[in-house]
């Protein structure tokens, strides 16, 4: 029985030699240069996304940024001075495997702690910052976080200066048990003396603002503005879905849907808001000569 076989010409290495040498290769981009937008799904470059304040320009998708690139994005230049960087969270209760959680978010974050504190000026105007950090166990609020942003408070009361905060959470950490729900208390007192001293408080809420933080710090500013698509709620919708057995409004716990129901004032687009923060503190400044 004949094999098909029979009848192909013999493999030669030297018949072979140009094709195998001459091939081209489709071009590769590395990956580091590009980034996907996850909600359009848009290949970008990542150097004009970040030119664009880490915002998608195909359709408004805000990327996560860190603590660092946001203040970098908020304050003039040079004149971030950060306060109590060197403050960090110990294992107070004995937590199984918290040590290691501890130093992997730090590895990962490349900071101390969940929260930068600090001053700075907005378009010249000074003001006392705070920013959190997703990327420290996703901004959980413990007690360092909690003591670092009452400190900040204090000072901007004593100095007689408004105050911005940043919020990115996923709630109160668990690790440290009753000690971070105490922080709930904590820096509300700290927002209260400062409200106290006829000083204004902007909060900005970004992607996700939850748990322990919503219910405190994060809700209690004068004015509250938040960043389009941003999630704000204490438990998150499924939790409610299982709880009252309801399926929940499309959009519910957004940026849009709160606007739309009184809880936030404005949302406003990481492009515009060093814009319309430096209008509001400069409202403010008028009203306090």
């Amino acid at each position: 029985m004949l094999k098909k076989s029979l009848f192909k010409r013999p493999k030669n290495e030297l018949e072979t030699y140009d094709s195998k040498h001459t091939k081209t290769t489709s071009p590769t981009v590395p990956d580091e240069m590009c980034s996907i937008c996850p909600s359009c799904r848009a290949t970008l470059f990542t150097s004009d996304l970040s030119d664009n304040h880490h915002v998608c320009p195909k359709c408004g998708h805000h990327f996560r940024v860190n603590a660092r690139q946001r203040i970098s994005m908020t304050a003039d230049d040079g004149t971030f001075s950060e306060m109590d960087g060197d403050l960090q969270s110990e294992n107070l209760i004995g937590f199984p495997h918290y040590d290691g959680k501890l130093k992997n978010a730090r590895l990962e974050s490349a900071e101390k702690e969940a929260v930068v504190c600090g001053t700075c000026e907005i378009d010249g105007f000074p003001c006392a910052l705070f920013v959190m950090e997703p990327y420290f166990m996703m901004g959980s609020m413990g007690t360092v976080v909690g003591e670092k942003i009452t400190r900040l408070f204090e000072y901007a009361a004593k100095e007689g200066l408004p105050v911005v905060g940043f919020t990115v959470s996923g709630g109160a950490r668990m690790q440290e048990g009753i000690l971070s729900l105490m922080q709930m208390a904590k820096t509300s007192g700290a927002v209260k003396r400062h409200s106290d001293e006829g000083l204004l408080y902007i909060t900005v809420l970004t992607d996700p603002t939850t748990g322990g933080v919503t219910a405190s710090f994060a809700m209690e500013g004068d004015i509250i503005i938040a960043e389009p698509g941003a999630l704000v709620g204490f438990a998150g919708p499924r939790v409610i879905e299982q709880t009252i057995r309801q399926k929940l409004p499309a959009g519910f716990q957004r940026a849009e849907f709160l606007q739309d129901k009184g809880f936030v004032d404005a949302v406003v687009s990481r492009l515009e808001q060093k814009r319309y923060l430096a209008k509001l503190l400069s409202l403010h400044a008028k009203e306090a000569e």
